[in-house]
């Protein structure tokens, strides 16, 4: 033993360095995979070139596939990294295109962002970060300038309000008023030419410049209609003959100035009375009421339910019918329509009031993150990650309409509330890091004098187990970030690899003495002769070697394995020498190799009355009948000449005695000698513990072709094995019943060609089973589509599932003309069959069971599965219910 390690031939393999070794640091003479990893990782860390890198892959993926993972990874790395250049410029031009446009559209730009994401380009990196920032800035701008030009048309509408509610007072007042409308004017007009001349003026949508014209055309036209009816008022105040203002309000004043009636008073009040309005049928009354309502209630309907296309579609309906059928209505109707008119054009026009709506949900989703039932409440990760969804949520709503302050100040407090939570998550979890940290520093200088006190080694197993806990520990002993794990790690690893630097020697050692037992035991089985003591010494010697030093699993399963196979080769050719010198197969063998082959002949012919008579005579050959058959035979043709040959010559030892023979000529004869005893082939008579002349224990019955020889004795040894059972079998309360009747022993070749023969026999039985079914389907389905009752199978050929009652339903459903609707009776049939229905027909199927449920009473479809065939038979035949029905009978017919 102390011989061993010098014998070994690892210095030798160790001397040859490779040529990568010196590049890599030892990667390719590594003892381990882990160590080979480890020096690969480090190697990867001085940045070696793409060159190197594809060398060193090359060589080691052969080697080892779980080293060489670090170095294709780093491949794609730089392959990605230069796949991502080349997007990347594609996609920088593609943007500066975008910006030196002088009319940017705003879906090109959004669009630019989607797809150059999609095609994998790095916009986190420059320059994509760059010029995805001024697209947004440049977005920014535009859509600032849409808001713009709409807080312009709002104003411009104010200001007209104002010049119209001067025209209601006096003219004193408007003159007053004149100066400072005039700079309001003014100064919507230079703001309107600002928005005009913005050099992203062109980038604006299409419908937004139309609108700031005629914003400006009407504000103008309301100015100029307002200064001249003013200066026309300022001249007659001050010239009795100068002509009055157009405008009412302002006339009437000078008139009661220039002491004239005013025109109000002039109007002649005897107006000659209005013709009566002739009465209007009550019935053109109640169906223009009837009209109004239904289209009121369409519009109500769909304003309710916040559509706001639907609710402007409904609007113009509803107009529409007033057009013909207003006048026919009453007060209170009309009065509904308009205000369900003022509704359906709120909801249409109003997107500051949809913004509002979202940005409330949003308050109300943060302030329901702390208002959580009991026993519910969100952790918080989770709520640090639901308070980020909700402000990037808040932004989309800031940026689809005008902000909202007060809003902005409820959700920004209801989030600041929420976070205080994750504040004290993010506080405890830094504590918790703290602790891991300290724990995992302990567990390195514990393995650190782990290590020094067990340098010596001893007990390889104890060492083994304790590096599996100190492993198991370490992986339990919590979370880390990622910067603290990348600095303790390598510390661990440190400690860990100086602690299981005895072990390793140590199973490098084993290695070794493993290797030359190997040997040994392959020169032992390429022996002549088999030593079988020398082989049992081998063995216990591998055995105290593997319990005193333990290897990795699947690296001792393949030094046992190369170990057996030797050892096991020379005791498989023991075994075939000794099968090679048997004795030839008994006749009873024999007659089940021929039943075996005959029954082999006709699986091949596919007829299933020929198989089912071959399986009969292999079964009789089984039991030995066949040849009890034959010795019957041959002792009646032997019969005759047995009485001539008593008196002439001694009768022949192996023929069996005449039974029909004289009982008085018996004495006379010479005494005959014994019959010889048949052969019986006896399996595992070479085992320990067996004796050759000992009768094999009986066992129990076993169905025709079972091998009854399967493990004999295996609870020999034990004292209540097989006795007392043995006894209740022949004792007891099963003493009156006939153990069945059991034929001779086979031997191997027989015993595995019936066992196949009977295997092939029964695939091919189910095989043309199968293939009846399908046939009987067809003529089924084929009687059907013709509506010929003739066509259907007979009842044995369906099976026994189909009663003749049934079946003559069929007929009789088929003599008919086609008639009713199939589409119950199918579902039925497939609730039955517990088969799935085509999707279309899901919802039917889901309201037909729900009815099922609720007639408790009634028979279940599995009950009543042959009248709804007739049902469907019925009916008029198509290519999905004739799959459907085949496929429900299919599964029917077979239970």
């Amino acid at each position: 033993m102390s011989d061993a390690p010098e014998t070994t031939p690892a210095p030798a393999k160790a001397s040859e360095a490779h040529p990568l070794d010196a590049m890599t640091g030892g990667a390719f003479s590594a003892a381990t995979s882990g160590e080979r990893a480890a020096r690969i990782r480090e190697w990867l860390a001085t940045t070696p070139t793409p060159e190197q890198l594809q060398e060193v892959f090359k060589e080691l993926s052969a080697r080892d596939k779980g080293a060489a993972r670090a170095v294709r990874e780093r491949l794609d790395e730089i392959r990605r990294a230069r796949n991502q250049e080349s997007i990347a410029v594609e996609w920088a031009e593609k943007a500066r295109a975008l910006l030196a446009a002088p009319r940017l559209n705003i879906a090109d730009a959004l669009a630019w962002q989607r797809d150059a994401a999609k095609a994998g380009a790095p916009l986190s990196r420059e320059p994509l970060s760059l010029l995805k920032a001024e697209l947004a800035d440049r977005v920014k701008v535009i859509e600032d300038l849409q808001h713009r030009v709409q807080v312009q048309r709002e104003a411009a509408v104010l200001l007209a309000q104002r010049i119209e509610v001067l025209s209601t007072k006096s003219w004193r007042d408007a003159q007053a008023a004149q100066e400072l409308l005039s700079t309001d004017v003014a100064r919507w007009q230079e703001q309107a030419q600002a928005l005009s001349s913005d050099a992203n003026w062109p980038s604006v949508e299409t419908r937004f410049p139309p609108l700031l014209d005629a914003s400006r055309a009407q504000l103008l036209v309301v100015w100029e209609a307002f200064n001249s009816a003013l200066a026309q008022a300022v001249a007659a105040a001050s010239d009795e003959q100068a002509p009055l203002p157009p405008v009412p309000v302002w006339a009437d004043e000078l008139r009661q100035a220039r002491g004239l009636p005013a025109q109000a008073e002039t109007v002649v009040t005897d107006k000659p009375p209005r013709p009566a309005r002739p009465k209007t049928d009550p019935q053109v009354l109640a169906q223009a009421a009837q009209a109004v309502e239904e289209a009121l209630r369409h519009l109500e309907q769909e304003t309710a339910q916040g559509h706001g296309k639907a609710s402007a579609g409904a609007a113009s309906a509803l107009r529409a019918v007033l057009k013909t059928q207003g006048r026919h209505i009453d007060h209170a109707l009309e009065q509904r329509v308009h205000s369900a008119l003022v509704a359906a054009g709120e909801l249409e026009g109003w997107q500051r009031w949809s913004a509002d709506q979202v940005r409330e949900d949003l308050i109300a989703k943060a302030q329901a993150l702390l208002q959580r039932p009991e026993g519910q409440a969100l952790g918080g990760r989770k709520i640090q990650e639901s308070l980020r969804q909700l402000r990037e949520q808040w932004k989309h709503a800031d940026q689809g309409g005008a902000p909202n302050h007060a809003l902005w100040k409820k959700f920004d407090e209801a989030c600041n509330a929420a976070h205080k939570v994750v504040e004290v998550w993010l506080e405890k979890l830094r504590t918790e890091t703290a602790a891991h940290k300290a724990q995992r520093l302990a567990l390195i200088e514990e393995v650190r004098a782990w290590a020094v006190e067990h340098a010596n080694g001893g007990d390889w197993k104890a060492v083994q187990r304790a590096l599996f806990q100190f492993a198991e520990r370490w992986r339990e002993s919590g979370h880390v970030g990622e910067k603290v794990y990348a600095e303790l790690q390598p510390l661990w690893k440190q400690a860990l690899a100086s602690a299981s630097a005895p072990l390793e020697q140590a199973q490098a050692a084993s290695l070794a003495r493993r290797q030359a037992m190997i040997d040994e035991a392959a020169q032992l089985g390429s022996a002549p002769s088999l030593r079988i003591d020398a082989i049992k010494a081998l063995q216990q010697r591998w055995q105290a070697e593997a319990h005193s030093v333990p290897m990795d699993r699947r690296q001792e399963q393949k030094l046992w394995d190369a170990f057996r196979k030797p050892i096991d080769e020379a005791f498989n050719r023991k075994s075939a020498e000794r099968e090679r010198g048997a004795t030839q197969a008994s006749a009873h063998d024999r007659a089940v190799l021929e039943a075996a082959k005959a029954l082999e002949a006709a699986n091949a012919g596919g007829d299933a009355q020929q198989i089912r008579s071959a399986m009969a005579a292999l079964e009789a050959a089984l039991r030995g009948q066949a040849q009890a058959a034959r010795e019957a035979e041959a002792a009646a043709s032997a019969a005759a000449p047995a009485d001539a040959a008593v008196a002439t010559q001694e009768p022949v030892a192996d023929e069996p005695p005449a039974e029909g023979g004289d009982a008085g000529e018996a004495p006379a004869a010479p005494a005959p000698k014994p019959a010889a005893r048949p052969v019986v082939a006896v399996r595992g008579d070479d085992r320990p513990g067996m004796k050759k002349e000992a009768p094999a224990a009986a066992t129990r019955g076993a169905r025709p072709g079972e091998r009854r020889d399967a493990r004999p004795g295996r609870d020999a040894g034990r004292p209540d094995a097989r006795g007392p059972r043995d006894d209740m079998r022949t004792g007891g309360r099963f003493a009156d019943r006939r153990p069945e009747e059991r034929g001779p022993r086979l031997g191997d070749a027989a015993f595995r060609a019936q066992r196949e023969a009977l295997e092939h026999a029964q695939q091919a039985l189910k095989k043309l089973a199968a293939q009846a079914h399908g046939e009987a389907l067809t003529q089924l389905l084929t009687a059907w589509e013709k509506r010929d009752g003739s066509l259907v199978p007979s009842a044995q050929e369906l099976g026994g599932r189909v009663q003749p009652a049934v079946r003559s339903a069929w007929v009789q459903a088929l003599a008919g003309a086609p008639a009713g609707d199939a589409a119950q009776a199918l579902l039925r049939l497939e609730i039955a069959a517990e088969v799935p229905t085509p999707a279309e027909q899901l919802s039917d199927r889901r309201m037909l069971q729900l009815q099922l449920l609720t007639r408790r009473n009634d028979p279940a479809p599995a009950e009543t599965w042959g009248q709804d065939a007739a049902r469907v038979l019925g009916s008029a035949s198509d290519a999905a219910s004739a799959r459907r029905l085949q496929n429900v009978l299919k599964a029917l017919l077979r239970k």
